[in-house]
Formats: structure tokens, sequence, C-alpha cells
């Protein structure tokens, strides 16, 4: 009977990723990447996954709708961007707390 191997790295919808060259050859130039999810649907080689999200550029902003084929040891997960609270002149903010 085969063993499940546990992930090297639990991934998430929503975690930005930096995705370089340790990731697969392909990035020769690393890319900040959004996940929506991990494709568990596909069967790869031990050690690799199908990744499905956005590329993003410098602001965090989605550019491209992408579909990566990568080694799972050289994802590095980004801590997330600080979430945007907007508040209407004559407003207030309600159980607002960092993070």
């Amino acid at each position: 009977m085969a063993s499940v191997r546990p992930p090297v790295i639990e991934l998430n919808a929503g975690d930005v990723l930096h995705i370089t060259r340790a990731c697969s050859v392909q990035f020769t130039k690393p890319i900040m990447f959004r996940l929506i999810k991990v494709r568990t649907d596909l069967v790869t080689y031990f050690g690799w996954m199908w990744l499905d999200g956005y590329e993003l550029d410098g602001k965090g902003e989605a550019v491209a709708r992408r579909e990566l084929f990568v080694i799972e040891e050289g994802i590095r997960k980004l801590s997330p961007p600080a979430r945007r609270v907007i508040v209407q002149p004559g407003r207030r903010a309600a159980n607002l707390r960092p993070g």
C-alpha cells in the first residue's frame, strides 16, 4: 500500500507566493502569484504540483491568470498584504483590529 506524503507547505486560496527558479527553471525572472487553488485533479510527478491563480504586479494587482507546474519545495509563501479599510466620511469603522 502506498503511503501519502504530507505537504511540504500548506497552501490556501488567497495565499501570495513567490515563484522563483527554485520552483522551476522556467522562472528565471521571479513572479508573485496569488493562489486560487492547487490542482489535485491532475496527476504529476512526485513533489510537483499544478497551481491555478493570478500573476501579480509590483502593487499586488492581478495582471494575468496563470496555471503553473512547480516543485513544491521551491514555493515560498509571502506575508499577506495589509487589509485596506475604507471608512466613509461621517461614519465610524466598527470592530477594526490590525491583521
